[in-house]
């Protein structure tokens, strides 16, 4: 009897039910550390009310209204409602959801914490009366049942089950990594039907234009090398000294989540990449940030008049006129440290140099308010330039086997690169609808023909 009732309890929505603060206290934590807010609200949009445009390979993406409203939002799903959409990626009408919402990596997230991350939507949020525009993909990507298939591939069913063998820190690490921080999503590098490649897990993969680095144990292309200490600043602030600045989609996760975390889950996340199996990434012979000196080129800049063509101006030159004012003569960075050195400087130090060639271009902001840490220089740099500083920056301060092209300029400012499986599908379809109409017009000229025999 007992059982019964309480799944009676479960299909209620909790809005009817009697609140609990220290439930909703702790679904509204567990909330910031799964970064809800950061796809489900649109700039300057309620929060939780959606209407974001994400985009994705295969198309734009916008975001639901999660709020409590009954019409718009989700304030007439039950708890195993929730759950599902949650963990599986079903939505309370049957639909599937596209795993831009990382379902795949809260499906690790334990039925307690489900419930409170329940009580807070239900009762912690504010219910929006707004319905964000309905997503529209092209097809075959508009099929949603296509994802079913795809879960049957590559969603991971059943809760997170700690390891014995481990510390308690280290199984809470593992928790919120692999659950509802989900690092994966954006540092586990994708197959070509766009899902993580547990062998390669955390590390790095292409998020848009930008990259999200190497995050294992290796001491060379990953964090072993970091202290736990530096990874926690870094996750807190943005910063750790020596080391890396965050920036782009990274910034935006410590400014909706990670900042939130307490000390104790921020080491504990800490512990868990420091023993994530190390991957080694080709080429890479020192860590990112052990790379480069403080040196200048004003040798090459004094007296030297500009060229007719700007896109003609010199490495030093573009330093000079671009980067100098703020990073100073030999790129030591500003005197109070808020403008960091630019050599040992992963930015600098890495093969990968999107995420050099997005900051020039985007800038740096963080915060509420949109502080400015660095303008971006999209609308005055062209490609060329773009090439032309980025490679001079890594010459000199990084790593000199680094380059920044021309042509990865621009197709960075499109938003990177077409993953495969869009191609190969966009590419059956043409084919598909060539055929369609290559036997539409043969059977209508057999037609045409077969009538015409019948005339004479």
């Amino acid at each position: 009897m007992r059982t019964a009732v309480l799944g009676v309890i479960a299909l209620i929505p909790l809005g009817a039910q009697a609140v609990d603060s220290d439930l909703v206290k702790r679904g509204e934590y567990l909330a910031r550390a799964g970064d809800c807010i950061a796809c489900h609200t649109a700039p300057g949009g309620k929060p939780m009310a959606g209407g974001l445009a994400i985009p994705t390979p295969v198309g734009t993406i916008v975001s639901t209204n999660i709020t409590p409203s009954r019409v718009h939002g989700i304030g007439d799903y039950s708890l195993d409602e929730f759950g599902s959409a949650l963990r599986a990626g079903i939505r309370r009408d049957g639909k599937h959801l596209y795993p831009a919402m990382p379902y795949t990596a809260y499906a690790n997230v334990s039925d307690d914490d489900v419930k409170a991350l329940y009580a807070y939507f239900m009762q912690g949020v504010t219910a929006v009366s707004a319905s964000p525009p309905e997503t529209k993909l092209a097809f075959p990507f508009n099929i949603r049942m296509a994802m079913a298939a795809w879960n049957t591939l590559f969603l991971r069913s059943e809760p997170f089950r700690t390891d014995p063998a481990s510390s308690t820190e280290w199984n809470r690490g593992a928790y919120l990594v692999r659950g509802l921080a989900h690092c994966g999503a954006c540092h586990t590098p994708r197959n070509v039907f766009m899902a993580e490649k547990q062998s390669r897990e955390l590390g790095g993969g292409d998020v848009g234009p930008w990259y999200a680095p190497n995050i294992t144990s290796d001491a060379t292309s990953g964090v072993g090398g970091w202290s736990e200490e530096e990874l926690m600043a870094y996750m807190g602030r943005g910063d750790a000294a020596g080391k890396a600045q965050a920036s782009g989609p990274m910034m935006e996760a410590i400014d909706n989540s990670l900042k939130y975390l307490s000390k104790g889950d921020l080491r504990a996340i800490a512990v868990y990449v420091k023993s994530v199996p190390p991957l080694r990434d080709t080429g890479d012979s020192r860590p990112a940030y052990g790379w480069g000196a403080p040196a200048d080129s004003l040798e090459s800049v004094r007296g030297a008049a500009l060229p007719a063509s700007l896109d003609q101006m010199s490495g030093p030159q573009l330093y000079d006129a671009y980067c100098a004012t703020c990073h100073q003569a030999q790129a030591q960075g500003s005197f109070d440290g808020r403008m960091p050195a630019l050599f040992h400087n992963a930015a600098l130090g890495r093969t990968n140099t999107n995420n050099l060639v997005m900051v020039m271009l985007a800038g740096a902001e963080r915060g509420e308010a949109r502080e400015v840490l660095m303008p971006g220089f999209a609308s005055e740099l062209s490609d060329v330039q773009v090439a032309r500083l980025g490679s001079y920056l890594t010459k000199r301060y990084g790593n000199p086997q680094a380059t920044v092209t021309p042509k990865q300029a621009e197709r960075l400012r499109r938003g990177g690169k077409t993953l495969q499986i869009v191609v190969v599908v966009q590419a059956a379809t043409a084919l598909a609808g060539l055929v369609l109409i290559t036997a539409l017009v043969v059977f209508l000229r057999r037609g045409s023909a077969k009538r015409a025999s019948m005339r004479r």
